[in-house]
């Protein structure tokens, strides 16, 4: 399977098994780095990104506790995956993700790492932020609601009812000597805060009351009522 045919494949499925809503998804760039970072509930969040995306030249970090899974992997190759461990610092993983974006790639990841147990942000790895200081790509949040119940409502016999929605993009700032583990923690809560102001607040888990995150609603709200 290649890029073309898993794009369709995907869909496919999601047009038919699910109720999908996409939002901002025009503000993705067609060429050129960028970073994509969402909030990671449930296991149909990669599909929603691919369809979000829509770049044949996508890749990103997944971790390779599935690399034994042949179905799993399968999908993997067909994005261009880049096996990361995300137990350890993996320097060979980001090495791979700062080629792909001196090339002009689309880069997705997830800063959370894994799957929410709790159906709410969990604290991030600053994997991404570092991904972001060091290359100068830009970043696009990206929100998604309702993949945490997809299952569990298939098995219901009901479409599961997803969101997915695409913020403006932002840069962070480059490291500054003597600096770098503030500026790393920084910009990984920047990252994730501009993530949380856009899900309902059941969403935001370690975030909901973040300064940060009160500053970038307050921002909203002063745009709103403007």
């Amino acid at each position: 399977m290649n890029y073309s045919q898993l794009i369709r494949f995907v869909d496919f499925a999601l047009k038919h098994l699910c109720d999908v809503t996409i939002t901002g998804a025009e503000k993705i760039p067609r060429t050129g780095a960028a970073i994509v970072a969402i909030n990671h509930l449930g296991f149909l969040d990669p599909a929603l990104g691919l369809v979000c995306i829509r770049r044949p030249d996508l890749t990103g970090w997944v971790a390779d506790k599935h690399k034994n899974n042949p179905l799993y992997s399968f999908f993997i190759k067909a994005a261009d995956g880049i096996w990361l461990d995300r137990e350890n610092v993996d320097m060979n993983a980001l090495r791979k993700a700062l080629q792909a974006l001196k090339e002009g790639r689309i880069f997705g990841l997830a800063p959370e790492g894994t799957r929410s147990p709790t159906k709410a942000m969990l604290k991030a790895k600053e994997g991404a932020s570092y991904l972001a200081i060091s290359s100068g790509a830009p970043i696009y949040p990206m929100a998604v609601t309702g993949t945490e119940d997809s299952a569990s409502d298939w098995l219901r016999l009901r479409k599961p009812v997803l969101t997915a929605t695409i913020g403006d993009p932002f840069t962070l700032p480059p490291f500054t000597p003597g600096n770098r583990q503030t500026e790393l923690e920084r910009g990984t809560d920047e990252i994730m805060c501009r993530i949380a102001v856009m899900l309902p607040e059941k969403y935001r888990g370690v975030y909901a009351d973040h300064p940060r995150l009160k500053e970038l609603l307050a921002e909203q709200a002063a745009a709103a009522a403007a």
